[in-house]
């Protein structure tokens, strides 16, 4: 940095560190002017931010590194812009949201910067000082709301899937999973997660797949369905399919599908019938199951 560009630095820091409460009572008002976009915080979370945030700018410029970098290399910096960009993600907040709220805190440090100023000149410098800074933040705070929002909605769709494939104990060692709608990759894999761990939890023999809702069988369904029973023999558990309606069955065999490895059944009641059958099997040593 050349002589002048540290005397700028170290003026708006010096104006930081005055009047740090003044920012951020300021930076806080301008926040709940835009309460029409809604945060979804209250004003005291508001508060404790405006506090770290305001500190963080502080500590940043006083190490070194250049303005637009130091939302990246300094590390309370970087801290309180990502924290408050998934704050705002986590509360169901717009991107506007996150965007506008650094926004206003460079209004506020400007204003603050312009009480203090006189020479235009020196104003000048030290609005592209803020700029470089709060814009960078302002990126960051972005990316960092897409990701958050991101992440969000796979956890919610998983939960989603998760309500949607319950594991249902029948009988005695014997579970079912009623499925419902498409069987996708996505689902599969939790539908196999699940059941395998239900048939550990229930030292269960026997598993129902129960495709009654599921609306067509292609060759992808199939392969799903057969990793899945694939599976559970892996646990040594059996498997067996209900729900096989005359149009799946015409459908299965017009694709040239090979079921024959595994036990079908055209109703839950007919499944669970062989269900229990298989789990009271004695085995070789005389006890019931395996």
């Amino acid at each position: 940095m050349t002589g002048s560009d540290t005397a700028v630095r170290e003026r708006v820091t010096e104006v930081l560190r005055a009047n740090a409460d003044d920012i951020a009572d300021r930076w806080v008002r301008l926040q709940r002017e835009q309460t029409v976009l809604g945060s979804g915080l209250t004003e005291g979370e508001l508060h404790e931010e405006a506090d770290a945030l305001v500190g963080a700018l502080v500590g940043a410029l006083d190490g070194p590194g250049h303005a637009h970098g130091l939302v990246h290399t300094h590390e309370d910096l970087n801290r309180s812009v990502t924290d408050l960009s998934l704050r705002r993600a986590r509360s169901g907040a717009s991107p506007t949201v996150a965007s506008l709220a650094v926004q206003a805190l460079k209004q506020a440090l400007l204003e603050a910067v312009r009480r203090v100023t006189r020479e235009s000149d020196e104003m000048l410098a030290a609005a592209l000082l803020i700029n470089q800074l709060l814009d960078s933040a302002g990126a960051l705070s972005f990316e960092v709301y897409v990701d958050g929002r991101e992440e969000i909605i796979r956890r919610q769709s998983r939960q989603l899937l998760e309500m949607s494939t319950p594991v249902v104990r029948l009988w005695r060692q014997v579970l079912a999973v009623p499925l419902i709608g498409t069987l996708d990759t996505a689902r599969t894999q939790i539908v196999m997660e699940n059941l395998l761990q239900a048939i550990q939890d229930d030292q269960a023999l026997v598993a129902i797949i129960d495709i009654t809702g599921v609306p067509t069988v292609d060759t992808a369904v199939a392969q799903h369905l057969m990793q899945t029973v694939k599976a559970v023999r892996l646990m040594g558990a059996d498997c067996v399919i209900s729900g096989i309606r005359p149009p799946i069955a015409q459908t299965i065999a017009q694709l040239g599908i090979d079921l024959s490895t595994i036990l079908t059944r055209a109703t839950l009641a007919d499944a669970l019938a062989a269900a229990i059958k298989l789990a009271d099997t004695p085995g070789p040593d005389g006890t019931d199951g395996r």
